[in-house]
């Protein structure tokens, strides 16, 4: 383990069977985090309700909620802020109308729509009540609506005026379970209309409000121990899973964070704001949320146009910028095709600059010390792009290219850094060290309250126990861990060991570094015929880093030898790029031109190649198809993970009649 890291981890090695005693498996090695040693740390509230409450008491007057008023022209103005004492009023009364309206401790609550302030609104009125909030996912079709009011026994769901009608398709399956429906902004006039008359009872936000005012109710504090959510994860085939999260462990989630920064010497205060944008849905942007409010800090809100997602991040200049790959490869993107666009002289400057101080990072300086020049004259004004003032950009969800990764470190003026947990971890399971360059490409080392085991998997070659590389399943132990999965006892059992283990599915090695890098997943890596294994994520990956490669998937079968691709062409670079080849028309008409795809195949092969890809790991055939992959074709997740058993699905006919033109 290198220096820089050593003192973070303790290390265990395990050579016999594992004994009721809790002794460690074979081909296992157990890590933990050195604050493990005399317990983990512990947040100074027990509850998320605590937390709020007392951020509440000691930073009355501090911005809490703001959001961007639409004017009658259509453009929105500056943010208007809500205080923590008005906020914390607005709470008490939403959970007091909740009270009244039939809400019982423990019981569940339903939250469908885009964030924005009604969002935490009803978060923070179901912590004060002690009720399990239930997100929807707003990305999610009727289906799963359906799936998940019914599966979770939510009484009450608020819903946002835009996402009613897709509430409303699911409420004839809902009743009886579902009784009353709470819903923000203008309304929906056939969506209200369709409630009715199936006889459900329904509010307006306001009108709920009123109804706390008229017969306030006190407060049903939780206990620690208490279930605060059921985070429904999407995954890739079947049902979503009912991730039951107790206040215990997003609480020790926010402890860790706290201890993260002050070992990284990263520090956010009372003073700074965050963008709030990835779904309030999922754990990784919620466990921020909550975070930023237990120090008194602000919360800006976005417009809900991902097209105005950086006038909104202009506006607020936010402190901590968090983001997913997709999000950071679309900043690379831009960024670089201007770069590519513009004079000799300015592109020359940036890449030259690049280089310096790529170079200087990796000759362990800091990243504000390794090109100051540099910094002033070309990177200042990238960075501006996400307003100027973030201290720290933290990328999860998914793995970040290395390439995206190290040009956000250089570019930004700040630490970049890539996370690494799911929703059964409450998100933050591991973060690299802030501004250290051997850790890029990497989730660094374990937090303060996780301790983690790599697991061997023979028949993928993935040995734990080797002493150069050690390689395998992650699985992860400690106070952030979920309770199991709701009313499906036979999943819990596969992936939660009775000592407290959580198999991730997620393979790893530990680098030279000390630090843990996500290299698979156990079930995403496929023998073609002649016997070679390939880890498609990591194809997938070095493809992309083609400026003309918007979207990829990469498929490849047992009975044949060779891979083949469906890739989504940059719409913002491919018809300059298509021009030169002779090709006109629009992205339709250019991704159905023969020429264009025999051009694009030798692109990604040449991008391969370079990036020295074995020969049974370049694309053979390739089909350019002109359509993002969608969350609404669910082709994607709602954290943009490709679904892979649908993109078969779709493209069958395509991949058969691309192997048969290779005579494979």
């Amino acid at each position: 383990m290198a220096k820089n890291t050593r003192d973070y981890w303790l290390a265990q090695v395990g050579d016999g069977p594992r004994e009721a005693t809790g002794e460690i498996p074979s081909a296992s090695a157990v890590y933990r985090h050195s604050c493990a040693k005399d317990g983990f740390p512990k947040h100074e509230a027990p509850t998320l309700y605590e937390a709020f409450i007392r951020a509440v008491a000691k930073y009355p007057t501090n911005q809490c909620l703001g959001w961007r008023p639409m004017n009658q022209d259509g453009s929105v103005g500056d943010y208007v802020w809500k205080t923590y004492k008005e906020v914390g009023e607005e709470v008490v009364l939403v959970a007091s109308g909740l009270k009244n309206v039939g809400a019982c401790a423990k019981g569940s609550i339903g939250v469908f729509g885009t964030n924005c302030p009604e969002w935490m609104l009803a978060l923070q009125a179901c912590n004060r009540m002690n009720a399990v909030c239930v997100p929807l996912y707003d990305s999610l079709g009727e289906n799963a609506i359906e799936f998940i009011v019914n599966h979770s026994e939510s009484s009450i769901v608020f819903v946002s005026s835009e996402k009613f009608g897709a509430l409303a398709k699911a409420l004839p399956k809902t009743k009886p379970l579902l009784k009353t429906i709470i819903y923000w902004g203008a309304g929906n006039a056939d969506a209200v209309k369709v409630a009715k008359d199936l006889g459900y009872q329904l509010y307006s936000f306001e009108e709920l409000k009123k109804i706390g005012a008229d017969k306030p109710a006190e407060p049903s504090p939780p206990t620690e121990d208490d279930i605060c959510t059921i985070m429904y994860t999407s995954g890739t085939t079947g049902d979503p899973k009912g991730v039951l999260l107790k206040h215990s462990a997003v609480v020790a989630c926010l402890s860790t964070l706290d201890k993260y920064c002050e070992i990284n010497k990263v520090q956010f205060d009372q003073h700074d704001k965050l963008l709030s944008y990835l779904p309030l849905a999922h754990i990784f942007d919620r466990v921020n949320e909550e975070w930023f409010l237990s120090f008194g800090a602000a919360i800006g809100y976005w417009q809900g146009d991902v097209n105005k997602l950086l006038d909104d991040v202009g506006a607020l200049k936010p402190a901590l910028f968090i983001g997913v790959p997709r999000v950071f490869d679309r900043i690379y993107g831009r960024v670089m095709g201007m770069v590519k666009g513009s004079s000799i002289v300015k592109r020359t400057m940036f890449n030259w600059g690049l280089k310096r101080k790529l170079y200087f990072m990796h000759q362990d300086w800091s990243q504000n010390k390794a090109s100051p020049f540099f910094d002033r004259v070309v990177f200042s004004k990238v960075a501006a792009r996400l307003g100027g003032k973030v201290k720290a950009i933290v990328n999860g969800g998914a793995p970040l290219a290395e390439h995206t990764e190290e040009f956000l470190r250089a570019a930004m003026c700040c630490p970049v850094v890539q996370g690494y947990g799911l929703t059964e971890t409450c998100a933050a399971s591991f973060i690299a060290s802030a501004d250290v360059m051997n850790q890029c490409a990497t989730v660094g080392p374990p937090t303060p309250c996780t301790e983690f085991r790599l697991e061997s998997v023979p028949e993928m070659n993935y040995d734990a126990l080797d002493a150069e590389e050690p390689k395998g399943e992650v699985l992860i132990r400690g106070p952030l861990l979920f309770t199991g999965y709701y009313k499906d006892q036979k999943k819990t059992d596969e992936v939660l060991e009775k000592d407290g283990w959580f198999h991730t599915g997620d393979i790893a090695v530990i680098t030279k570094a000390g630090a843990l890098k996500i290299i698979d997943r156990k079930k995403n890596i496929f023998k073609l015929s002649q016997g070679e294994y390939v880890a498609v994520e990591k194809l997938e990956s070095v493809y992309k880093k083609n400026l003309l490669v918007e979207q990829i998937w990469v498929y490849g079968s047992s009975f044949k030898s060779c891979l083949v691709a469906v890739v989504v062409p940059s719409p913002t670079g491919v018809q300059a790029w298509a021009k030169g080849l002779g090709i006109s028309g629009d992205i339709k008409a250019i991704c159905a031109d023969p020429k264009a795809r025999a051009a694009m195949l030798a692109e990604i092969v040449a991008t391969g190649k370079a990036e020295k890809l074995k020969g049974f790991e370049l694309v053979k055939g390739l089909h350019l198809e002109p359509e993002l992959f969608s969350i609404e074709e669910d082709l994607l997740t709602p954290t943009f993970k490709l679904k892979r058993p649908q993109l078969q699905k779709k493209y069958q006919k395509l991949i058969d009649d691309m192997y048969s033109a290779l005579k494979e």
